[in-house]
């Protein structure tokens, strides 16, 4: 969801500053060192940050985003806007058709209502196992991930070692970790960079368009999403923490 934003608010430029030479500092650092890396786009305000970045710094991180097959029109849409304005076609990962006619034949189209388990199941074939395909051979991959952004978000380091996927493992890294929700629309709004027209419709968090919905005033982020589910399920597999 777009938030009004102060733009001539001098504290929160000097925030965003700060927050924006960190995050360079850190890109060029991974693609230095970590080669091959890849950036996972959900094609969020966030992941528009940092697509804005990593394109302006012509840095050598692959951009690539998962079609689940039943994403928003809107979605597609700034897929298309994404290579207008950058001159940038996404890498696009789809699900295994086998996979996904598996999974509909013995639970039904939309079985993800009926219980966590199943809905896991829904995006382990549609987001999960595409995901582990994009990042093999990767030694490191770079999320929009925010701790404000949900419980079950709260303490994300920028940086940790994710077991479960690459070639036996690789690193992970959230540039936006810290960031504020008012510091992601600052950026974008002062870079004209494009963005998912959902989130003018009160949607801040934007998935599939069965699995997503607006929000109110008030309700936490994420709260869109999977709504019918509690906030310590709500994730889809792909940012698995362990203690």
């Amino acid at each position: 969801m777009r938030t009004r934003i102060n733009l001539h608010d001098q504290a929160l430029r000097d925030s965003l500053a700060g927050r924006v030479a960190a995050a360079r500092m850190l890109l060029c650092e991974i693609a230095r060192d970590f080669s091959p890396a890849a950036f996972a786009s959900s094609l969020g305000a966030e992941d528009m940050v940092l697509t804005d970045l990593i394109v302006r710094d012509r840095l050598d991180i692959e951009i690539f985003s998962l079609d689940t097959g039943r994403l928003p029109l809107e979605t597609y849409e700034l897929i298309a806007a994404v290579k207008r304005h950058y001159g940038l076609a996404l890498r696009l990962y789809y699900p295994r058709h086998d996979l996904v006619e598996a999974y509909t034949h013995a639970n039904g189209i939309n079985a993800f209502y009926e219980s966590v388990e199943l809905r896991k199941g829904c995006c382990f074939v549609r987001k999960v196992e595409p995901l582990q395909r994009a990042l093999a051979g990767r030694k490191a991959w770079i999320t929009g991930l925010r701790a404000a952004q949900s419980a079950t978000r709260d303490g994300l380091p920028v940086r940790s070692f994710d077991a479960a996927n690459g070639d036996g493992g690789l690193e992970k890294f959230n540039p936006l970790a810290a960031w504020s929700e008012d510091e992601v629309w600052a950026y974008i709004m002062l870079n004209e960079v494009p963005y998912n027209a959902l989130h003018d419709s009160f949607y801040p968090s934007i998935g599939c368009a069965p699995c997503t919905r607006p929000i109110t005033p008030g309700e936490d982020v994420r709260a869109g999403r999977w709504w019918w589910e509690n906030p310590e399920s709500k994730e889809c597999g792909l940012h698995v923490r362990r203690a």
